[in-house]
Protein backbone atom coordinates (compact mmCIF):
# COMPACT_ATOMS: atom_id res chain seq x y z
CA UNK A 1 0.00 0.00 0.00
CA UNK A 2 2.83 2.40 0.61
CA UNK A 3 4.60 1.46 -2.22
CA UNK A 4 1.60 2.53 -4.35
CA UNK A 5 1.06 6.04 -2.36
CA UNK A 6 4.60 6.65 -3.20
CA UNK A 7 4.49 5.76 -7.21
CA UNK A 8 1.47 8.80 -7.59
CA UNK A 9 3.36 11.38 -5.63
CA UNK A 10 6.38 10.11 -7.83
CA UNK A 11 7.32 13.00 -10.67
CA UNK A 12 7.77 12.07 -14.60
CA UNK A 13 11.05 13.36 -15.98
CA UNK A 14 8.99 15.42 -18.49
CA UNK A 15 7.69 17.59 -15.73
CA UNK A 16 11.33 17.79 -13.89
CA UNK A 17 12.65 18.77 -17.60
CA UNK A 18 9.59 21.45 -18.13
CA UNK A 19 10.50 22.83 -14.63
CA UNK A 20 14.21 23.60 -15.20
CA UNK A 21 13.50 25.03 -19.10
CA UNK A 22 10.71 27.09 -17.00
CA UNK A 23 13.46 28.11 -14.86
CA UNK A 24 16.06 28.85 -17.82
CA UNK A 25 13.18 30.72 -19.78
CA UNK A 26 12.37 32.76 -17.09
CA UNK A 27 15.66 33.95 -16.20
CA UNK A 28 15.99 34.89 -19.73
CA UNK A 29 12.83 37.05 -19.65
CA UNK A 30 12.97 38.42 -16.40
CA UNK A 31 16.30 39.66 -17.11
CA UNK A 32 15.48 42.18 -19.99
CA UNK A 33 11.93 42.63 -19.02
CA UNK A 34 12.78 44.18 -15.49
CA UNK A 35 15.02 47.43 -17.66
CA UNK A 36 12.97 46.90 -20.85
CA UNK A 37 11.39 50.55 -20.33
CA UNK A 38 14.79 52.07 -19.55
CA UNK A 39 16.19 50.12 -22.74
CA UNK A 40 13.61 51.54 -24.88
CA UNK A 41 14.17 54.84 -23.37
CA UNK A 42 17.85 55.05 -22.83
CA UNK A 43 19.22 53.52 -25.94
CA UNK A 44 16.22 53.62 -28.36
CA UNK A 45 15.69 56.90 -27.10
CA UNK A 46 11.66 56.83 -26.86
CA UNK A 47 10.05 58.93 -24.07
CA UNK A 48 8.11 57.66 -21.16
CA UNK A 49 4.23 57.02 -22.74
CA UNK A 50 6.02 55.85 -25.68
CA UNK A 51 8.15 52.94 -24.22
CA UNK A 52 5.67 52.08 -21.73
CA UNK A 53 2.60 51.38 -24.92
CA UNK A 54 5.60 49.21 -26.71
CA UNK A 55 6.33 47.74 -23.53
CA UNK A 56 2.37 47.13 -22.49
CA UNK A 57 2.15 45.84 -26.42
CA UNK A 58 4.71 43.54 -26.26
CA UNK A 59 3.59 42.30 -22.76
CA UNK A 60 -0.21 41.97 -24.03
CA UNK A 61 0.55 40.36 -27.01
CA UNK A 62 2.67 37.93 -25.10
CA UNK A 63 -0.33 36.81 -22.83
CA UNK A 64 -2.71 37.30 -25.76
CA UNK A 65 -1.14 34.63 -28.20
CA UNK A 66 -1.22 31.50 -26.06
CA UNK A 67 -4.67 31.50 -25.76
CA UNK A 68 -4.02 30.65 -29.91
CA UNK A 69 -0.55 28.70 -29.36
CA UNK A 70 -2.02 26.44 -26.49
CA UNK A 71 -4.27 25.13 -28.75
CA UNK A 72 -1.80 24.40 -31.73
CA UNK A 73 0.56 23.26 -29.14
CA UNK A 74 -2.17 20.89 -28.41
CA UNK A 75 -1.79 19.61 -31.95
CA UNK A 76 1.16 19.20 -32.97
CA UNK A 77 2.89 18.27 -29.42
CA UNK A 78 4.43 19.90 -26.64
CA UNK A 79 7.75 18.67 -27.41
CA UNK A 80 7.57 20.30 -31.03
CA UNK A 81 6.00 23.65 -29.79
CA UNK A 82 8.91 24.01 -27.20
CA UNK A 83 11.69 23.30 -29.86
CA UNK A 84 10.03 25.93 -32.04
CA UNK A 85 9.25 27.95 -28.90
CA UNK A 86 13.09 28.43 -27.70
CA UNK A 87 14.58 28.62 -31.67
CA UNK A 88 12.62 31.88 -31.86
CA UNK A 89 13.12 33.50 -28.57
CA UNK A 90 16.95 32.52 -28.77
CA UNK A 91 16.94 34.40 -32.06
CA UNK A 92 14.75 37.59 -30.23
CA UNK A 93 17.09 37.86 -27.22
CA UNK A 94 20.49 38.21 -29.80
CA UNK A 95 18.22 40.46 -31.89
CA UNK A 96 17.92 42.90 -29.18
CA UNK A 97 21.71 42.98 -28.25
CA UNK A 98 22.20 43.04 -32.28
CA UNK A 99 20.13 45.94 -33.11
CA UNK A 100 21.61 49.36 -31.41
CA UNK A 101 25.00 47.82 -31.92
CA UNK A 102 24.10 47.59 -35.62
CA UNK A 103 22.80 51.03 -35.71
CA UNK A 104 25.81 52.25 -34.20
CA UNK A 105 28.32 50.33 -37.08
CA UNK A 106 26.75 51.85 -39.76
CA UNK A 107 27.10 55.23 -38.04
CA UNK A 108 23.27 55.82 -37.98
CA UNK A 109 23.79 56.83 -34.19
CA UNK A 110 26.32 58.16 -31.88
CA UNK A 111 26.88 56.73 -28.36
CA UNK A 112 27.43 58.38 -25.45
CA UNK A 113 29.02 55.90 -22.31
CA UNK A 114 27.04 57.83 -19.63
CA UNK A 115 23.83 58.85 -21.66
CA UNK A 116 22.26 56.74 -24.29
CA UNK A 117 22.55 55.94 -28.11
CA UNK A 118 21.25 59.47 -29.54
CA UNK A 119 20.24 60.44 -32.78
CA UNK A 120 17.27 58.15 -33.22
CA UNK A 121 14.40 60.48 -31.78
CA UNK A 122 13.52 61.54 -34.72
CA UNK A 123 14.39 58.41 -36.92
CA UNK A 124 11.84 55.92 -37.50
CA UNK A 125 14.53 53.06 -37.67
CA UNK A 126 14.38 52.83 -34.05
CA UNK A 127 10.91 50.94 -34.42
CA UNK A 128 12.62 48.32 -35.80
CA UNK A 129 12.73 46.86 -32.66
CA UNK A 130 9.48 45.50 -32.83
CA UNK A 131 9.40 42.58 -35.41
CA UNK A 132 12.72 41.36 -33.53
CA UNK A 133 10.44 42.02 -29.86
CA UNK A 134 7.84 39.94 -32.17
CA UNK A 135 10.07 37.08 -32.14
CA UNK A 136 10.17 36.84 -28.30
CA UNK A 137 6.07 37.44 -27.88
CA UNK A 138 5.60 34.34 -30.49
CA UNK A 139 8.60 32.37 -29.08
CA UNK A 140 6.70 32.77 -25.47
CA UNK A 141 3.25 32.32 -26.46
CA UNK A 142 4.40 28.65 -26.77
CA UNK A 143 6.05 28.45 -23.49
CA UNK A 144 2.97 29.96 -21.41
CA UNK A 145 0.33 27.09 -22.29
CA UNK A 146 2.94 24.36 -23.04
CA UNK A 147 4.73 24.76 -19.75
CA UNK A 148 1.65 25.03 -17.37
CA UNK A 149 -0.07 22.59 -19.40
CA UNK A 150 2.80 19.99 -18.92
CA UNK A 151 2.51 19.98 -15.34
CA UNK A 152 -1.55 19.65 -15.52
CA UNK A 153 -0.91 16.69 -17.97
CA UNK A 154 2.11 15.17 -15.94
CA UNK A 155 0.14 15.43 -12.53
CA UNK A 156 -3.27 14.09 -11.24
CA UNK A 157 -6.29 16.24 -9.45
CA UNK A 158 -4.51 14.83 -6.00
CA UNK A 159 -1.37 16.48 -5.84
CA UNK A 160 -1.88 19.13 -9.08
CA UNK A 161 -1.33 21.85 -6.33
CA UNK A 162 1.64 20.54 -5.12
CA UNK A 163 2.75 20.45 -8.59
CA UNK A 164 1.83 23.56 -9.38
CA UNK A 165 4.03 24.68 -6.12
CA UNK A 166 6.68 23.01 -7.48
CA UNK A 167 6.30 24.86 -11.27
CA UNK A 168 5.63 28.48 -9.40
CA UNK A 169 9.05 27.81 -7.11
CA UNK A 170 10.91 27.43 -10.69
CA UNK A 171 9.16 30.34 -11.95
CA UNK A 172 10.64 32.79 -8.99
CA UNK A 173 14.08 31.42 -8.71
CA UNK A 174 14.58 31.81 -12.72
CA UNK A 175 13.01 35.42 -12.21
CA UNK A 176 15.36 36.24 -9.48
CA UNK A 177 18.57 34.53 -11.27
CA UNK A 178 17.49 36.82 -14.34
CA UNK A 179 17.39 39.64 -12.33
CA UNK A 180 20.26 39.86 -9.96
CA UNK A 181 22.30 39.88 -12.94
CA UNK A 182 21.16 43.47 -14.11
CA UNK A 183 23.01 45.61 -11.49
CA UNK A 184 26.33 44.07 -11.97
CA UNK A 185 25.92 44.89 -15.59
CA UNK A 186 24.76 48.59 -15.26
CA UNK A 187 27.48 48.89 -12.86
CA UNK A 188 30.25 47.87 -14.94
CA UNK A 189 29.18 48.84 -18.53
CA UNK A 190 26.77 51.37 -17.91
CA UNK A 191 23.71 51.77 -20.21
CA UNK A 192 25.85 49.70 -22.39
CA UNK A 193 24.64 47.02 -20.23
CA UNK A 194 20.85 47.31 -20.98
CA UNK A 195 22.25 45.52 -24.07
CA UNK A 196 25.04 43.35 -23.01
CA UNK A 197 22.27 41.75 -21.55
CA UNK A 198 20.46 40.05 -24.01
CA UNK A 199 23.08 37.89 -24.96
CA UNK A 200 22.47 36.47 -21.47
CA UNK A 201 18.80 36.18 -21.87
CA UNK A 202 19.91 34.65 -25.23
CA UNK A 203 22.31 32.16 -24.05
CA UNK A 204 19.44 30.60 -21.15
CA UNK A 205 16.83 29.67 -24.03
CA UNK A 206 20.12 28.16 -26.01
CA UNK A 207 20.37 26.38 -23.17
CA UNK A 208 16.57 25.19 -22.40
CA UNK A 209 16.15 24.61 -26.44
CA UNK A 210 19.15 21.59 -25.99
CA UNK A 211 17.53 20.40 -23.22
CA UNK A 212 13.93 20.13 -24.77
CA UNK A 213 15.88 18.26 -27.56
CA UNK A 214 17.60 15.94 -25.70
CA UNK A 215 16.23 15.00 -22.11
CA UNK A 216 12.42 16.35 -22.66
CA UNK A 217 9.88 13.00 -23.47
CA UNK A 218 6.55 12.42 -22.33
CA UNK A 219 4.07 9.44 -22.40
CA UNK A 220 0.77 11.93 -22.26
CA UNK A 221 -0.22 12.55 -25.69
CA UNK A 222 -3.74 13.17 -25.73
CA UNK A 223 -5.14 15.91 -27.71
CA UNK A 224 -2.43 15.60 -30.20
CA UNK A 225 -3.54 15.27 -34.02
CA UNK A 226 -6.33 17.31 -33.64
CA UNK A 227 -8.51 18.62 -36.41
CA UNK A 228 -8.46 22.80 -36.80
CA UNK A 229 -12.30 22.14 -36.20
CA UNK A 230 -11.90 20.42 -32.96
CA UNK A 231 -9.43 22.92 -31.77
CA UNK A 232 -11.86 25.79 -32.91
CA UNK A 233 -14.91 23.88 -30.98
CA UNK A 234 -12.97 23.50 -27.76
CA UNK A 235 -12.03 27.21 -27.75
CA UNK A 236 -15.48 28.39 -28.51
CA UNK A 237 -16.35 26.58 -25.82
CA UNK A 238 -13.81 27.91 -23.25
CA UNK A 239 -14.36 31.76 -24.36
CA UNK A 240 -18.25 31.17 -23.80
CA UNK A 241 -17.64 29.99 -20.22
CA UNK A 242 -18.59 33.15 -18.16
CA UNK A 243 -17.54 32.07 -15.14
CA UNK A 244 -13.37 31.39 -16.16
CA UNK A 245 -14.31 34.98 -18.11
CA UNK A 246 -15.46 36.91 -15.29
CA UNK A 247 -12.56 35.81 -12.95
CA UNK A 248 -10.04 36.73 -15.70
CA UNK A 249 -10.92 40.38 -15.63
CA UNK A 250 -11.30 40.31 -11.83
CA UNK A 251 -7.49 38.68 -11.19
CA UNK A 252 -6.79 41.69 -13.99
CA UNK A 253 -6.70 43.85 -11.39
CA UNK A 254 -3.75 41.69 -9.49
CA UNK A 255 -2.03 41.87 -12.42
CA UNK A 256 -2.06 45.50 -13.44
CA UNK A 257 -0.66 46.49 -10.06
CA UNK A 258 2.25 43.82 -10.14
CA UNK A 259 3.00 44.67 -13.51
CA UNK A 260 3.89 48.10 -12.31
CA UNK A 261 7.46 46.28 -10.81
CA UNK A 262 8.20 46.43 -14.69
CA UNK A 263 5.92 49.77 -16.02
CA UNK A 264 6.64 52.31 -13.33
CA UNK A 265 9.16 51.12 -10.64
CA UNK A 266 12.49 51.44 -12.37
CA UNK A 267 12.07 54.49 -13.44
CA UNK A 268 9.96 55.94 -10.34
CA UNK A 269 12.76 54.21 -8.36
CA UNK A 270 15.30 55.82 -10.43
CA UNK A 271 14.70 59.25 -10.36
CA UNK A 272 13.47 59.40 -6.66
CA UNK A 273 16.55 57.85 -5.15
CA UNK A 274 19.14 58.60 -7.23
CA UNK A 275 20.76 56.27 -10.23
CA UNK A 276 22.90 54.49 -7.28
CA UNK A 277 19.91 52.44 -6.26
CA UNK A 278 18.72 49.16 -7.67
CA UNK A 279 15.68 48.92 -9.40
CA UNK A 280 16.35 44.97 -10.40
CA UNK A 281 17.52 43.73 -7.12
CA UNK A 282 14.60 45.67 -5.24
CA UNK A 283 12.38 43.83 -7.71
CA UNK A 284 14.19 40.39 -7.19
CA UNK A 285 12.34 40.76 -3.54
CA UNK A 286 8.86 39.34 -5.23
CA UNK A 287 10.40 36.13 -6.52
CA UNK A 288 12.40 35.55 -3.45
CA UNK A 289 9.70 35.64 -1.05
CA UNK A 290 7.73 33.52 -3.17
CA UNK A 291 10.49 30.89 -3.35
CA UNK A 292 11.13 31.09 0.43
CA UNK A 293 7.06 31.21 1.07
CA UNK A 294 4.93 29.12 -1.79
CA UNK A 295 5.21 25.87 -0.16
CA UNK A 296 4.34 26.95 3.24
CA UNK A 297 1.58 28.90 1.84
CA UNK A 298 0.14 25.94 -0.11
CA UNK A 299 0.08 23.40 2.56
CA UNK A 300 -1.55 25.62 5.09
CA UNK A 301 -4.38 26.46 2.26
CA UNK A 302 -4.49 23.22 0.90
CA UNK A 303 -8.00 22.83 2.74
CA UNK A 304 -9.27 25.64 1.35
CA UNK A 305 -10.38 25.96 -1.70
CA UNK A 306 -8.34 28.39 -4.84
CA UNK A 307 -10.91 31.31 -4.47
CA UNK A 308 -10.35 31.41 -0.32
CA UNK A 309 -6.98 31.29 -1.01
CA UNK A 310 -6.99 34.17 -3.71
CA UNK A 311 -8.95 36.43 -1.99
CA UNK A 312 -6.74 36.20 0.93
CA UNK A 313 -4.19 37.26 -1.59
CA UNK A 314 -5.99 40.15 -3.44
CA UNK A 315 -6.29 41.75 0.13
CA UNK A 316 -2.65 42.05 0.43
CA UNK A 317 -1.71 44.02 -2.35
CA UNK A 318 -4.02 47.57 -1.70
CA UNK A 319 -1.65 47.34 1.48
CA UNK A 320 1.58 46.56 -0.76
CA UNK A 321 0.63 49.91 -2.94
CA UNK A 322 0.45 51.94 -0.20
CA UNK A 323 3.75 50.82 1.42
CA UNK A 324 5.19 51.53 -2.13
CA UNK A 325 3.68 54.93 -1.71
CA UNK A 326 4.85 56.26 1.28
CA UNK A 327 8.66 56.14 0.84
CA UNK A 328 8.19 59.84 -0.95
CA UNK A 329 6.06 60.79 1.81
CA UNK A 330 9.41 60.55 4.15
CA UNK A 331 12.35 62.52 4.92
CA UNK A 332 14.76 62.11 1.66
CA UNK A 333 18.00 62.75 3.44
CA UNK A 334 17.06 60.43 6.43
CA UNK A 335 18.51 57.16 5.15
CA UNK A 336 16.53 53.72 6.13
CA UNK A 337 19.51 51.62 7.09
CA UNK A 338 21.36 52.58 4.41
CA UNK A 339 18.45 52.83 1.97
CA UNK A 340 16.52 55.75 0.47
CA UNK A 341 13.31 56.11 1.73
CA UNK A 342 11.92 55.69 -1.62
CA UNK A 343 14.26 52.53 -2.03
CA UNK A 344 13.39 50.98 1.23
CA UNK A 345 9.26 51.23 1.38
CA UNK A 346 9.74 49.80 -2.38
CA UNK A 347 11.42 46.74 -1.33
CA UNK A 348 8.26 46.70 2.02
CA UNK A 349 5.50 46.97 -0.74
CA UNK A 350 7.52 44.15 -2.75
CA UNK A 351 7.32 41.93 -0.01
CA UNK A 352 3.73 42.33 0.97
CA UNK A 353 3.57 41.86 -3.27
CA UNK A 354 5.55 38.48 -3.57
CA UNK A 355 3.53 37.42 -0.30
CA UNK A 356 0.00 37.97 -2.60
CA UNK A 357 1.28 36.32 -5.35
CA UNK A 358 1.73 33.11 -3.24
CA UNK A 359 -1.93 33.17 -2.23
CA UNK A 360 -3.12 33.99 -5.88
CA UNK A 361 -1.01 32.83 -8.57
CA UNK A 362 -0.23 28.43 -8.13
CA UNK A 363 -4.20 28.71 -6.68
CA UNK A 364 -5.39 30.10 -10.53
CA UNK A 365 -3.24 27.83 -12.18
CA UNK A 366 -4.88 24.90 -10.47
CA UNK A 367 -8.33 26.31 -10.41
CA UNK A 368 -8.00 26.57 -14.54
CA UNK A 369 -5.97 23.53 -14.84
CA UNK A 370 -8.95 21.24 -13.17
CA UNK A 371 -11.61 22.98 -15.77
CA UNK A 372 -9.68 21.86 -18.84
CA UNK A 373 -10.65 18.31 -19.78
CA UNK A 374 -8.11 15.49 -21.50
CA UNK A 375 -6.40 16.62 -24.06
CA UNK A 376 -7.15 20.57 -23.93
CA UNK A 377 -4.91 21.28 -21.03
CA UNK A 378 -2.63 23.54 -23.17
CA UNK A 379 -5.58 25.47 -24.40
CA UNK A 380 -7.28 26.08 -21.35
CA UNK A 381 -3.55 26.99 -19.66
CA UNK A 382 -3.22 29.48 -22.62
CA UNK A 383 -6.54 31.08 -22.09
CA UNK A 384 -5.52 31.45 -18.29
CA UNK A 385 -2.74 34.13 -19.04
CA UNK A 386 -5.95 36.34 -20.40
CA UNK A 387 -5.70 38.28 -17.44
CA UNK A 388 -2.02 39.17 -18.42
CA UNK A 389 -2.99 40.55 -21.79
CA UNK A 390 -5.73 42.83 -20.16
CA UNK A 391 -3.28 44.06 -17.35
CA UNK A 392 -0.27 44.28 -19.59
CA UNK A 393 -2.18 46.89 -21.99
CA UNK A 394 -3.88 48.63 -19.07
CA UNK A 395 -1.08 48.48 -16.75
CA UNK A 396 1.32 49.59 -19.04
CA UNK A 397 -0.55 52.40 -20.38
CA UNK A 398 -2.05 53.94 -17.49
CA UNK A 399 1.90 53.59 -16.09
CA UNK A 400 3.15 56.18 -18.92
CA UNK A 401 0.71 58.67 -18.45
CA UNK A 402 1.15 58.90 -14.34
CA UNK A 403 4.88 59.48 -14.76
CA UNK A 404 4.58 62.13 -17.40
CA UNK A 405 2.03 63.53 -14.78
CA UNK A 406 3.49 62.82 -11.81
CA UNK A 407 7.24 61.73 -11.80
CA UNK A 408 8.56 63.15 -15.25
CA UNK A 409 11.85 62.93 -16.63
CA UNK A 410 14.16 64.96 -14.62
CA UNK A 411 15.94 66.04 -17.87
CA UNK A 412 13.07 67.68 -19.46
CA UNK A 413 13.88 70.18 -16.97
CA UNK A 414 16.00 73.64 -16.98
CA UNK A 415 17.15 72.99 -13.01
CA UNK A 416 16.44 70.55 -10.19
CA UNK A 417 14.43 72.76 -8.36
CA UNK A 418 12.09 72.86 -10.81
CA UNK A 419 11.74 68.79 -11.12
CA UNK A 420 11.55 68.40 -7.46
CA UNK A 421 8.51 71.04 -7.90
CA UNK A 422 6.55 68.59 -10.64
CA UNK A 423 7.66 65.56 -9.00
CA UNK A 424 6.46 66.33 -5.30
CA UNK A 425 2.91 64.30 -5.84
CA UNK A 426 4.77 61.29 -7.54
CA UNK A 427 3.46 58.62 -4.65
CA UNK A 428 0.04 59.86 -5.87
CA UNK A 429 0.88 56.87 -8.85
CA UNK A 430 0.53 54.02 -6.14
CA UNK A 431 -2.75 55.97 -4.72
CA UNK A 432 -4.42 54.67 -8.29
CA UNK A 433 -2.83 51.16 -8.43
CA UNK A 434 -4.37 50.82 -4.15
CA UNK A 435 -7.59 51.87 -5.26
CA UNK A 436 -7.54 48.91 -8.22
CA UNK A 437 -6.24 46.50 -6.24
CA UNK A 438 -9.28 46.99 -3.59
CA UNK A 439 -11.92 47.27 -5.80
CA UNK A 440 -10.44 43.67 -7.72
CA UNK A 441 -10.00 42.07 -4.13
CA UNK A 442 -14.42 43.17 -3.05
CA UNK A 443 -14.84 42.09 -6.64
CA UNK A 444 -13.43 38.35 -5.59
CA UNK A 445 -15.15 38.20 -2.60
CA UNK A 446 -18.64 38.96 -4.73
CA UNK A 447 -17.53 36.88 -7.25
CA UNK A 448 -17.01 33.91 -5.14
CA UNK A 449 -20.24 34.10 -3.12
CA UNK A 450 -22.06 34.45 -6.25
CA UNK A 451 -20.65 31.14 -8.09
CA UNK A 452 -21.51 29.35 -4.78
CA UNK A 453 -24.94 30.43 -4.97
CA UNK A 454 -24.86 28.66 -8.85
CA UNK A 455 -23.64 26.07 -7.53
CA UNK A 456 -26.02 24.93 -4.84
CA UNK A 457 -28.68 25.57 -7.76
Amino acid sequence: MKKEIKAKVKWSNAFWVANMVELLERAAYYGVFIVITLYLSRILGFNDIQAAAIAGIFSACLYLLPTFAGALADKIGFRNSMLLAFSLLTAGYAGLGIFPTMLESSGLVEYSMTTKFTGLQENRIRYGIIPIMALIVFGGAFIKSVISGTVAKETTPENRAKGFSIFYSMVNIGAFSGKTIVKPLREAMGNEGLITLNYFSATMTLLALVAIFFFYRSAQHAGEGKTFRQIWTAFIKVCTNGRLIMLIIIITGFWMVQHQLYATMPKYVLRLAGEGASPSWYANVNPLVVVLTVNFVTRMMRKRTALTSMTVGMFIMPVSALCMSYGNVLDPARMIIGMHPVAFMMVVGIIFQGLAETFISPRFLEYFSLQAPGGEEGLYLGFSHLHSFLSSILGFGLSGFLLDKYCPEPALFASPAEWAAAASHAHYIWYYFGVIALISAIALIIYGQATKRTDRK
